[in-house]
């Protein structure tokens, strides 16, 4: 049976573990929820905005409580783990305002003397969760599809059990029972797919196809946000210093362990040296240390796995024609730290091209021209967002539309809005989260039709 452990990726050290659930608690679970699903639908939109509200206030009142579990199990600074816990509180409060118009009834005109739309929920989600955002990624899903009355089940990541309980705690003191967590061992999975309604998974590509295969063999709903490899491009009439700045903030938040950021930084030859070296400024100024002191600036990696997966990338780089420009060595001492890194000249000989990079190392493309900054940008496996920077903003939406990617940031790093779309083509998956789509997303849109 698969454990859930915490491991302070500061220092290494194991703090906590529980084991997964047996299959008998996990069909009392699921008969529990449906049950209390039953009763969820019944009531009006109007009626399910108070608990959802009062969690709200709950993360609001314990956000430093929950960030300091984030970080202490993900390892991400406090300070970024605070803005997690707001921006979960801040969602909720956007879609009690949003749901009620959004999830009415809609008439149509045709033929009939009454025609139209209702959108209606599909019963139980289950989500599988990944562990860099315990708090977010949870509520991104579970906060529209509980509005559009399903109840969810959720797997957390093995790495984060207490902030996942922690959570669970709070939505229970709210009164959403149609909230659980499972505690499931991968074998468990497929079972649990087959008896919920429909999936939710955010997590690396592999993965996904897994969940993708099981949900196709049940014929279950889902909605994938997978991997990324995001282009940021700097264009020659861009402002280099503000570029800079914006891909090193990018690069390396959140320890670079973030599917949205920046990690591939395409430049064109007249600015390619200017931003690197503005590029190189920036990022030699960030200080590692532990998540919990105000004066770092680089967190460690959340397990010692994935720092041996990410040197592996970077020594790869380096065989096969990458210039290091800074980092790149395995550092001795306590937790998982690795430093902020830096490839230049890198080509499709090295896996850092076509491959996620999970952490703190930055890869510099030289494209010959403008157009070959997007087809570099476009060659790669992902499609999850992109970020052009240029001072002609008319060209820059030409681009845009020229990018495969979910959404095209423009003079900006890529990130996510409540009130906008998220999420990927490719193999950065399907379907959205935020904004109305990601509300419409686990509803049935019943068409009703009167003679």
């Amino acid at each position: 049976m698969t454990a859930y452990t915490s491991c302070n990726p500061a220092t290494g050290e194991v703090v906590f573990t529980r084991p997964a659930e047996s299959d008998t608690r996990l069909a009392e679970q699921i008969a529990a929820l449906k049950q209390a699903q039953r009763d969820w639908r019944g009531l009006s939109v109007e009626q399910r905005i108070p608990p959802l509200l009062k969690l709200a206030d709950l993360l609001e009142a314990e956000r430093e409580r929950l960030a300091d579990l984030v970080t202490l199990e993900v390892g991400r600074r406090t300070a970024e783990c605070l803005a997690e816990i707001d921006k979960s509180a801040q969602l909720i409060r956007y879609y009690a305002q949003l749901a009620p118009g959004l999830l009415a009834s809609q008439p149509i005109a045709t033929g009939a003397s009454k025609s139209g739309v209702a959108f209606e929920p599909l019963g139980l989600v289950l989500a599988v969760m990944p562990w860099n955002y315990p708090i977010w990624q949870v509520l991104r899903f579970a906060v529209p599809a509980l509005f559009a009355g399903n109840a969810c089940l959720v797997k957390p990541a093995p790495s984060v059990p207490q902030a996942s309980a922690a959570l669970l705690e709070l939505a229970h003191r709210a009164g959403l029972a149609v909230l659980d967590i499972g505690w499931l061992d991968n074998e468990q999975v497929e079972e649990a797919v087959r008896l919920c309604d429909a999936v939710a998974f955010t997590g690396s590509t592999s993965t996904g196809r897994l969940i993708a295969g099981l949900a196709g063999k049940h014929l279950k709903k889902t909605v994938l946000e997978l991997g990324g490899s995001n282009p940021f491009i700097v264009l020659r009439d861009a402002d280099i210093a503000a570029a800079a700045k914006e891909a090193c903030h990018s690069r390396f938040r959140d320890a670079g362990q973030s599917c949205n950021a920046a990690k591939r930084l395409i430049v064109v030859p007249e600015i390619a040296d200017e931003f690197v070296a503005a590029f190189l400024a920036e990022a030699v100024a960030l200080q590692p240390g532990d998540p919990r002191d105000p004066a770092a600036t680089l967190a460690p990696l959340t397990r010692a796995d994935l720092r041996e997966a990410l040197h592996a990338q970077v020594l790869d780089a380096q065989a096969n024609g990458a210039e290091l420009l800074l980092g790149g060595q395995m550092p001795s001492g306590p937790g998982f730290f690795y430093p902020a890194t830096v490839l230049d000249h890198v080509n499709p000989a090295c896996r850092v091209y076509h491959e996620e990079v999970f952490g703190p190392v930055a890869s510099i493309l030289r494209a010959d021209s403008e157009a070959d900054a997007i087809r570099l940008a476009n060659d790669t496996p992902f499609g999850l967002g992109a970020a052009i920077y240029t001072a002609d903003t008319e060209r820059g939406w030409q681009l845009a539309r020229q990018i495969e990617a979910g959404s095209v940031f423009l003079n900006r790093h890529t990130s996510s809005d409540l009130r906008l779309p998220f999420g990927g083509v490719k193999a950065s998956g399907y379907g959205r989260e935020l904004s109305e789509f990601g509300l419409y997303e686990f509803v049935n849109v019943k068409t009703y039709w009167q003679k």
